[in-house]
This record gives structure tokens, sequence and C-alpha cells, in this order.
């Protein structure tokens, strides 16, 4: 083999492993960040639909035992506001956002939260948070719009 060719052998097997390496990676979108040890939210999710708080409470207090997970701890805050306990509801808030910054339901409900109790500067903070999240628009922006512009209009 000539000098080259071997250059050229090197090169194509060099690029056939950036290649391997990159499509072995999992895609995540950007609003669909679950890793696959994620806990089904399942249950949860259709008690806190049916409003009933305190059971998706108590299943998201033995998830969040066993799981520090941005949706875990995401559902446990939005559960705690929606009992008014805006305080521990701000905790597993942080705690979401700790674990994954780009969390946009996380950054909705925190930003609903500040709407909820009056700080504006800080909900519309997280409404800048979703514009850079979401540049091209979200559900989760326009929800904290709306409840930013419902709590202005007021």
């Amino acid at each position: 083999m000539t000098k080259y060719a071997i250059l050229g052998f090197v090169w194509l097997c060099a690029i056939i492993a950036g290649f391997s390496a990159v499509t072995a990676l999992p895609a995540f979108a950007v609003d669909n960040m679950q890793s696959t040890d994620a806990p089904d939210l399942t249950s949860v999710r259709a008690k806190i639909d049916a409003k009933n708080y305190a059971g998706a409470l108590l299943e998201l207090r033995g998830l969040a035992e066993d799981n520090q997970q941005a949706d875990v701890y995401n559902l446990m805050g939005y559960t705690l506001r929606k009992t008014g306990d805006y305080r521990t509801s701000l905790t597993y808030y942080t705690k979401a956002l700790e674990l994954q910054p780009d969390h946009k339901a996380a950054r909705e409900y925190l930003g609903e939260l500040y709407v909820e109790t009056g700080e504006m500067a800080k909900a519309e903070e997280q409404v800048a948070s979703l514009k850079q999240l979401c540049p091209d628009g979200c559900e989760e922006l326009e929800d904290l719009q709306k409840a930013v512009a419902a709590k202005a209009g007021n």
C-alpha cells in the first residue's frame, strides 16, 4: 500500500468511528429529556389531572425518595403549589432546575408560582428563560405569558 492509501484508510476509519459514536447516542428532544431510568409518572399525572393532589403527593413522595429526577421534583412542586404550600413547592422547582436547567415545565410552573405569590419580576425572569429555551415559541412559554398577562390585568 502506498502512503496515501494508508492515510486514506486511517481517515475513513476515523470518520466511521466518529459517525458510529454520534449515531449511537440517543436523541432527546429539548422538551422530553427523560432518562431511560426515569420512573413511570402516568398514574401521578392522572391523579393530578383529577385534582387528587393528596394521592399524587403520596405517590410522588415515594418516588422522590428513590429518584433524583427533574420530572419527579417538578411534579412534586406543581402538586404542592396546587395545595397552597408555596414554600415547599419552590424548593422542589429549584431542585428540578438544578438537575435540569432547561426543564421547560419547571420554568413555567416556577413562573406561575411567582405570579401566584405576586413576585412578578421573578415570573418575568422565567418568561425570559423560556424565550431562550423556545426561540420559536412553545406551550410552556405561552401558558406562562397568559398567567402573567392575567395577573397584570387584575
